[in-house]
């Protein structure tokens, strides 16, 4: 029979869930967060419908989001949390660098950017202090951020010209920098292939490129620098 005290001490725990499409890298998350006093899983998916669907069900106290998700990226995901449920705080785990993605997160809603080389106390702290209300993310990114608002970033060009990207034409520079096709990326993003030629079409204007093949080339060349 639970004891009063073991009922106050479970409601106060706060919920997580967990959206990951890695099993084993869930299940590590699950037991990271379950041996902590103060936190609780509230439930687990692996794919954005279920994210949406688990979200509504179980009202987390925070979800805990995988960047790379099949069918629709982390941050597309985060997008349709924060207008479905404003209210339910999202810290991001991914194993892209932050860089890549951290003040995308943070400027779509998300409360915090956590690379998944961390280890598990950063986790944890990172847990916490979005529990708490604050944002979540390292020196030098919230040094970035801080920059960009103030005006006074200074960018190699390369940088200034990646940065006027919107969230999707970035994926899709991104993908096809790893060598992926119209109609393949057409596919992961659930876009029709004259959508994504628009989209390179608008990308190929910010970066100043004259055709084609000098976008597939430069998209290549920046993904080589990041890996």
């Amino acid at each position: 029979m639970t004891s009063p005290a073991q009922s106050a001490q479970s409601a106060a725990k706060k919920s997580i869930l967990i959206v990951d499409d890695h099993p084993v890298f869930r299940a590590g998350l699950m037991g990271l967060v379950s041996m902590e006093p103060d936190l609780a899983v509230a439930g687990e998916a692996c794919d954005a419908a279920a994210a949406l669907e688990a979200v509504g069900r179980l009202q987390p106290d925070l979800v805990l989001l995988d960047m790379s998700l099949p069918g629709k990226s982390g941050l597309e995901l985060l997008k349709d949390l924060r207008a479905a449920h404003p209210r339910v705080p999202v810290l991001i785990i991914s194993m892209h660098d932050e860089t890549l993605y951290a003040e995308r997160v943070i400027r779509a809603g998300g409360r915090g950017y956590l690379m998944k080389q961390e280890g598990p106390e950063k986790m944890i702290k990172a847990i916490r202090r979005v529990l708490a209300g604050s944002i979540s993310v390292s020196e030098r990114i919230s040094a970035l951020i801080l920059d960009a608002l103030s005006g006074s970033r200074e960018h190699s060009d390369g940088a200034a010209s990646i940065s006027t990207l919107t969230d999707r034409e970035f994926e899709i520079y991104r993908l096809l920098g790893q060598g992926k096709e119209t109609q393949e990326i057409a596919q992961m993003l659930h876009l029709s292939s004259k959508t994504v030629d628009t989209h390179r079409s608008h990308i190929k204007t910010k970066l100043g490129l004259k055709n084609n093949t000098e976008l597939v080339h430069h998209a290549t060349r920046w993904a080589a620098e990041q890996a």
